[in-house]
């Protein structure tokens, strides 16, 4: 007659999982042992005896004890057989209900994420994304291309070691030449370091400004995953208002003179969510208040090269570069799987940061880091962005024309003069679009994931560029549906 433990370790096996049936007789034999079902000095069958028991082969039962002896759990006592090793301490706790297996929830406390997620949800259903670029137009031969000759070259000069945090050198050296020559920066390499993406770049700049109960400000509308990176560091975030010029800076004032600010955090270029470029006049009192106050300004350039009605505006990095801390991505150039941002800083700052990558990361990808380095020194990069400003201009003009005929005055907008995506506003609908989303097709953020006051205004943005014509048509379709 099989003991209770022995029926329980029969129920577990099961010949058809991927993991081989030695491992799960040791798996479940050192689950019965940290339970208190199998206690310290009691001896187990023979390897014939379970073998027969469990069915399998007795080869099987062998190398299970033989693994679980020379680990300790098992001790092999001669003729006597093999028993659990009698060094093994007692549980320390009750015998645990073989039910309590099928429990899925942890024994200890742990911060949850929160009830909304972050990212856009996945599923069925056409995705309408915040500005994202549409990676199908980036050559993969070029990328392919790239990464070989990123491999060859790291191979012969030994670089595929452990690293400085900061990045790879040769891409570093390329932004910097970038920053310098076509944003006004004043940065060499000293001032860069390589990012896992803007985002990842938003939290270090966090970790090394901000203290628990240090206060940044945001706008009323702006980016969600930047106010979590700077709540989970422990900040007090004060939003203040924001207009068709950009963020009310009499606000930030006030707020400085009330909170012990460290940090503002600002999408100045084309505002996020609302696309509206901060004024320079704005831009010239923040760096005032920067320097009265002591408080830094992250700046998060996310999408610089995609202007469309003039020049792009200069980073306020490029006359503020004391007071500013620069956040940029090749996401957007590139492509977002690629995982490359860049931050640009004093070197003190650099430093700093880099030790943070140390902590979380060690290093970054050198093979990919090199692989858009050499995009960026052959040209490549400049050619891909020429050719999709002129699709994405078009998109853009695709997509407006779209609202007007299906949408007409339910939808108000404003042509953003730059960036990959609108801000919609839509008259006693948005409720209704958001309630009837899913029935209709479609999958996007919800209006109050840009919102850090109830007051704020509410909105939709709505990413063209990784959008075809067909698929624009039919995206702005589900919205009219969804409105009805």
């Amino acid at each position: 007659m099989l003991r209770p433990w022995q029926v329980r370790l029969s129920e577990r096996i099961d010949p058809s999982h991927s993991t081989p049936l030695y491992m799960q007789i040791i798996q479940a034999l050192i689950r019965d042992i940290e339970r208190g079902r199998l206690t310290s000095g009691s001896f187990l069958p023979s390897s014939r005896e379970l073998a027969t028991a469990l069915g399998v082969n007795r080869k099987t039962v062998v190398l299970a004890y033989e693994d679980l002896i020379a680990q300790g759990w098992l001790s092999s006592e001669g003729t006597r057989g093999t028993m659990v090793s009698a060094s093994l301490p007692d549980p320390g706790h009750d015998v645990i209900p073989a039910a309590d297996e099928q429990s899925t929830e942890p024994d200890y406390d742990f911060i949850a994420p929160p009830s909304r997620p972050l990212a856009i949800p996945g599923g069925p259903g056409l995705k309408l994304d915040e500005g994202a670029p549409d990676g199908r137009l980036f050559p993969a031969e070029q990328l392919t291309r790239a990464y070989r000759g990123a491999i060859q070259r790291a191979s012969r000069e030994n670089r595929l070691q452990y690293r400085d945090p900061r990045g790879s050198p040769m891409l570093r050296r390329n932004i910097a030449t970038m920053l310098k020559t076509h944003r006004g920066l004043p940065v060499g390499t000293e001032n860069i370091c390589i990012t896992r993406g803007s985002q990842n770049g938003i939290f270090l700049a966090a970790q090394v400004l901000v203290r628990p109960g240090d206060a940044v400000v945001v706008e009323a509308l702006t980016y969600e995953p930047a106010v979590a990176a700077f709540t989970a560091c422990g900040a007090k975030v004060v939003p203040v208002g924001l207009d068709a010029d950009g963020i009310d800076v009499e606000a930030v004032e006030a707020a400085a003179r009330r909170n012990a600010v460290r940090a503002v955090f600002l999408t100045p270029h084309h505002q996020f969510p609302t696309t509206v470029s901060l004024r320079p006049e704005r831009r010239l009192r923040l760096l005032d208040l920067a320097r009265q106050f002591g408080f830094a300004i992250i700046e998060d350039d996310y999408d610089h090269e995609f202007h469309f009605e003039s020049q792009p505006l200069l980073p306020m990095a490029g006359y503020g570069p004391q007071q500013v801390i620069y956040v940029g991505s090749l996401s957007k150039l590139l492509l977002p799987a690629l995982r490359i941002g860049y931050l640009a800083a004093p070197p003190g700052v650099i430093d700093a940061i880099a030790h943070r990558v140390s902590l979380s990361d060690g290093m970054g990808n050198t093979l990919t880091e090199d692989a858009a380095a050499e995009l960026i020194e052959n040209g490549e990069l400049r050619r891909h962005t020429r050719k999709v400003h002129q699709i994405y201009a078009e998109r853009r003009k695709s997509f407006a024309a779209e609202l007007d005929t299906r949408l007409g005055d339910r939808v108000q907008y404003r042509m953003p003069e730059g960036g990959l995506a609108f801000w919609l506003r839509f008259k006693g609908d948005l409720d209704r679009i958001e309630a009837n989303a899913q029935a209709a097709g479609l999958r996007f953020a919800s209006s109050r994931s840009f919102m850090t006051t109830d007051t704020a205004e509410r909105g939709m943005r709505v990413g063209f560029a990784s959008l075809t014509s067909e698929e624009a048509a039919n995206a702005v379709a589900a919205l009219e549906r969804a409105s009805r």
